[in-house]
């Protein structure tokens, strides 16, 4: 996509939601695409299993406090997309209805996308859905067992901050969402709208995909 054709065709974005989400997985990257609509023309969806708000507090942290955030449509009414954005969180484990309903979303609308991007355990949502298999990707360094373990025919890359393959990008934990985002937006419109974006939201970038020092910290 050229700058020009940027600014007058619409990107279509999509972001699946759940209970549990992890919060900064979700706005990092969205702030960026945010910023990005200032310039370029952009569309939102922001897709659950229903329409009731959607919270970020973990199902089994009864203490835990989180904040809500109410789709605009359901997987069922889901618009045309572009690029679909998959947070992680620890909402994502286990096999509650939100969360099939979610994998099962993932899996029918990715031949219809031209990118997919995850954050932290994300891809473990999209590695359920069957569509890393055979793909490199990355994910969550401090839940790397398990996610990996979820997918033995991916090739799981253990120091990244964000891999792609593909029309897949699926990055590390949590802030590395912001990260990976601003790379694809750097591909896809020009490294000077990423470098924009970055300073407009005051974020120091990692620039380099190897760049992992929770590899590390994690024994991998």
């Amino acid at each position: 996509m050229t700058e020009s054709e940027g600014k007058s065709t619409p990107l279509r974005v999509g972001v699946v939601l759940f209970p549990g989400f992890q919060a900064l997985d979700v706005f990092g990257p969205l702030d960026c695409i945010n910023v990005l609509s200032w310039s370029h023309n952009v569309t939102m969806a922001l897709l659950s299993s229903t329409l009731e708000p959607v919270t970020t507090k973990p199902p089994a942290f009864a203490n835990a406090m989180g904040q809500s955030v109410v789709p605009t449509h359901t997987f069922a009414t889901a618009p045309s997309l572009d690029l679909l954005l998959v947070p992680g969180g620890l909402g994502t484990r286990g096999s509650s209805p939100a969360i099939e309903e979610a994998i099962s979303y993932i899996k029918n609308v990715y031949p219809q996308l031209k990118y997919l991007v995850t954050v932290c355990t994300g891809s473990g949502l999209a590695a359920r859905a069957g569509i890393l298999d055979g793909k490199c990707a990355t994910t969550n360094k401090m839940a790397w067992a398990e996610i990996t373990a979820l997918a033995v025919n991916v090739d799981w890359v253990p120091r990244a901050r964000w891999v792609v393959d593909g029309n897949i990008w699926t990055s590390s934990g949590v802030s590395a969402g912001i990260d990976v985002i601003l790379a694809w937006i750097e591909k896809v419109y020009g490294s000077e709208v990423a470098r924009k974006i970055s300073n407009s939201i005051e974020y120091t970038r990692h620039e380099d995909p190897s760049h992992d020092p929770f590899a590390g910290l994690h024994g991998l």
